[in-house]
């Protein structure tokens, strides 16, 4: 089992060098150069939106990030203490030339799985994807 916990913040610098690592994980998980760039990627977008959304654009308050290899998945978690508002029960992005939603669209279609639990106090999201066997 392959571990990687990181403490952030929610200040956009923060989303080159977190994708970065969660990019370094996946591959020495396995993951294939595709993969490993779709999962930074939601990665990215998904902090992008604790910040926009669940923080209201502050840029100092808490993001965890959890992720863990087994068994042949990675899954990820996010945990804020923002709003908790549930991204998943807005309605899909119909347009991809309007800016904003594309984070969303993202998480639905490069992970095999998310889910968004609404804690008493902000909002858990866990991801998962299956790697690819060559």
């Amino acid at each position: 089992m392959h571990l990687l916990h990181l403490d952030i913040t929610s200040d956009p610098a923060c989303l080159k060098p977190v994708r970065h690592a969660v990019e370094a994980f996946c591959q020495s998980c396995g993951f294939d150069d595709k993969s490993t760039g779709e999962i930074g990627l939601v990665v990215n977008e998904a902090i992008a939106n604790v910040t926009r959304h669940a923080y209201g654009g502050a840029t100092d308050r808490p993001v965890q990030l959890r992720a863990r290899y087994d068994d042949n998945v990675i899954e990820i978690s996010l945990r804020d203490w923002g709003s908790g508002h549930d991204p998943s029960r807005c309605p899909p992005k119909k347009d991809p030339m309007v800016p904003g939603g594309l984070g969303m669209v993202c998480l639905r279609q490069l992970m095999d799985e998310m889910r968004f639990v609404p804690q008493p106090d902000g909002m858990l999201l866990t991801m998962k994807r299956k790697a690819s066997l060559t």
